[in-house]
């Protein structure tokens, strides 16, 4: 069955894409907002909403999940210092994503992606 079978490609290899999706989703818990395409920003958002779930569970575990998937230790300790704390009470929807008008160059859709005060 193809059920869940349904990732953007970006027209990069498997592992191009999730070095672009990697290194987004740190961008963002660095910068707290990036502009970025609508597509990107739709494919990041689940995985940093799930990152930022794991970042509230205290322990060597998950701070080494975090570690495995982002790379960056200085990201890592942002998102579990300053990020994860902000959301203790809240279940879900840390990002939001706002639709901008198209690049002028290729007429892409491109989108603000944030996480929610």
């Amino acid at each position: 069955m193809r059920h869940h079978d349904h990732n953007r490609k970006f027209g990069r290899e498997k592992a191009g894409r999730e070095a672009l999706l990697r290194l987004l989703a740190e961008n963002l818990i660095e910068r707290m907002r990036i502009r970025t395409t609508e597509a990107k920003a739709k494919e990041l958002r689940p995985i940093v909403e799930k990152l930022v779930t794991k970042a509230k569970i205290p322990g060597l575990a998950a701070n080494r999940y975090l570690q495995s998937r982002l790379k960056t230790t200085k990201v890592v300790t942002k998102l579990t210092k300053e990020i994860a704390p902000k959301y203790s009470q809240r279940m879900g929807g840390y990002t939001r994503i706002v639709k901008l008008p198209p690049r002028k160059s290729d007429g892409s859709r491109m989108a603000l992606i944030e996480f929610v005060e």
